[in-house]
């Protein structure tokens, strides 16, 4: 399914199909034919087609993502931030307990690079045909690779990135409440209750973020990503200079004690390591999505506005992420755990000499951040169930219907989040299969729809990356399911 873009000239837009995209791209694309007209108030029409000039159903104006296009780029930068600053850069001084200060900062650029790169590869693709936009990463997979190709690489990884996402966050906002209420109330007379269990604490926050997961659409959401890149930073700036204040323990280490591990046992650390720095990037799954809220039309598109706003919002990114990674490093050594990452090095460490006031608002500043990254991650998930009734229906889903929606969705990520507490100890071995959709994908994207010249310049950067991201999440995959086998896996089911 395409998008329309909006009219600008009196004119008939005539796209011609190649014979080898034409059922690739039966029913997933749309353009907008426009007639001339000497009334300026009836100067476009609104019927849609698809390449092949049939009908198309109105289908785009009725789903959350694309229903409103009257973003801009700040905007954008908002949801970018949001989205690209997550809970996983806390764990960033982990991989440079394994890789060491000088390997730890070239591979953390490296890594920064090359996401940033094939962030470029979608803003770009997003548009490439003029009058036709691919708003979501799954269409834009099946029409480069086609339909079952491009559903058996993509749709899981974007599955797990949206509901795999909202699960995780949904474990860490429950625990996150259990410490802030720990942290208020300790010692204190008028507090004497008994805390909450895990489960009701996963379902306060579930319901806190159904409720405000009501806001209609992506563009609307603006204030919400708003407050939740504010928190992001908010939070990532105050636990990397608390501690640099608060100076470093004295019995800490830079150096890995692994003299009796095996080379091979050295190496799989090391490529644990190495995709800890990777997922540390994510949001890949809502480029496209994002920029689909921005308007377009024949003379202005949406990538320079888009380029801007990811230029922008992610050079803000790393001066979250390197600070967070080079400071924490430098605190704490090989001190920081799996586990919660700076955060709980941070409260273990210099919990004790810490106001409370200061606990309770780094807590409260990630709660607020994982609610509000919790509404742009679900986006795209809401938007795939109003495509199945709206198919189905032929009509736009009724209040009553988004609601339940919703409200069905947050039912079935709190179940999994009881069912699957563990899950964020799968991290590493699941986020390794999902890892081609942010660094090889979109490299196979960009020569399957530019078609660049076969060994060119381009075209042999394309392949290379995109071949090294294979082989990459293949050995780290390995490496998470050894790691596995060799520590094993409390699984408490149904136990958070």
């Amino acid at each position: 399914m395409g998008e329309m873009v909006e009219p600008d000239y009196r004119q008939v837009l005539r796209l011609s199909p190649s014979p080898s995209n034409t059922k690739t791209l039966e029913g997933l694309m749309q353009v907008i034919t426009i007639k001339d007209s000497t009334d300026p108030s009836k100067e476009s029409t609104t019927k849609s087609t698809n390449l092949q000039g049939h009908q198309q159903n109105p289908q785009e104006a009725w789903l959350p993502i694309t229903e409103s296009r009257n973003g801009n780029t700040i905007f954008a930068m908002f949801h970018l931030l949001c989205s690209g600053i997550g809970f996983q850069a806390l764990l960033l001084p982990v991989a440079f307990a394994k890789l060491g200060w000088a390997w730890g900062i070239i591979c953390l650029s490296l890594a920064f690079a090359w996401q940033l790169y094939t962030i470029f590869i979608l803003v770009r693709l997003h548009e490439l045909v003029p009058g036709i936009r691919y708003s979501r990463y799954l269409q834009l997979a099946i029409v480069s690779f086609g339909p079952k190709l491009g559903k058996l690489l993509a749709l899981f990884p974007v599955m797990y990135s949206s509901g795999g996402a909202c699960v995780i966050m949904i474990i860490n906002g429950g625990r996150i409440l259990d410490l802030l209420f720990k942290t208020i109330c300790d010692h204190e007379a008028i507090c004497q209750v008994q805390s909450l269990t895990s489960t009701e604490w996963f379902l306060v926050f579930t319901c806190v973020a159904i409720l405000v997961a009501q806001i209609p659409n992506l563009n609307s959401m603006v204030g919400v990503s708003l407050i939740g890149a504010i928190t992001a930073i908010g939070y990532c700036t105050l636990i990397w200079v608390l501690s640099v204040t608060k100076g470093r323990p004295t019995d800490i280490s830079y150096y890995q004690f692994d003299v009796a591990k095996s080379n091979m046992e050295k190496i799989r650390d090391k490529l644990n390591a190495l995709e800890i720095i990777a997922l540390a990037f994510k949001g890949h799954n809502l480029i496209l999505e994002i920029q689909g809220t921005l308007p377009s039309n024949q003379r202005h598109t949406s990538y320079k506005p888009m380029c801007t706003g990811v230029t922008v919002s992610y050079i803000l990114i790393a001066m979250c992420q390197y600070p967070l990674a080079i400071v924490g490093f430098w605190a704490y050594g090989n001190k920081v755990p799996f586990s919660g990452g700076l955060l709980s090095a941070f409260s273990q460490i210099h919990g004790a000499n810490t106001s409370k006031l200061i606990m309770g608002s780094i807590y409260l500043l990630v709660l607020v951040n994982h609610l509000c990254a919790f509404q742009v991650y679900a986006m795209p998930a809401f938007d795939n169930l109003e495509i199945r009734y709206t198919t189905k229906k032929k009509k736009p889903c009724p209040k009553w219907v988004r609601t339940c929606l919703r409200i069905f969705f947050g039912g079935v990520t709190f179940f999994v989040a009881v069912t699957v507490p563990f899950l964020g100890s799968l991290a590493l071995l699941i986020g390794g299969m999902v890892l081609p959709m942010t660094f090889s994908y979109p490299c196979f994207m960009w020569i399957a729809m530019k078609k660049p010249r076969p060994n060119g310049v381009v075209w042999s950067i394309n392949l290379g990356l995109g071949c090294l991201g294979i082989v990459f999440s293949v050995l780290i995959v390995i490496a998470a399911a050894w790691t596995l086998a060799d520590k094993g896996l409390n699984a408490n089911f149904f136990r958070p």
